[in-house]
């Protein structure tokens, strides 16, 4: 269930190169190619869904699935432990909401401060 002409479907698909941190059946995570934070990597859906509001009921496994990896992966990829540590996770959506790809991504960022952005 990809569309043809989305750079995060062509991604999942391999179609272009990616770092991967994550992947499974349903998801996949990779870095950020432009970095805010030191720790950048987004998670997608594998199947095509062009926004969070277009999340239905469902959703609410994946969703859940990609709220509780973020932490795990976060971590793993450098950003430190609760409370001291930590990272933010981000899902912009639609245009006034500062969202570029439409394929529904969570940005996940952290490590030390100051950030580029954010």
């Amino acid at each position: 269930m990809a569309e043809p002409d989305c750079i995060f479907c062509k991604i999942v698909e391999g179609k272009i190169p990616s770092r991967k941190v994550y992947e499974d059946d349903d998801l996949y995570a990779f870095h950020d190619i432009a970095p805010w934070a030191p720790v950048h990597f987004l998670i997608v859906p594998k199947r095509h869904i062009a926004s969070m509001a277009h999340l239905t009921p469902e959703h609410e496994s994946l969703m859940g699935r990609i709220m509780t990896l973020a932490p795990r992966l976060a971590l793993e990829q450098g950003c430190g432990a609760y409370p001291e540590g930590g990272f933010r996770v981000v899902v912009n959506t639609g245009k006034e909401g500062g969202q570029e790809v439409h394929h529904l991504h969570v940005h996940v960022m952290g490590g030390p401060r100051p950030w580029l952005k954010g």
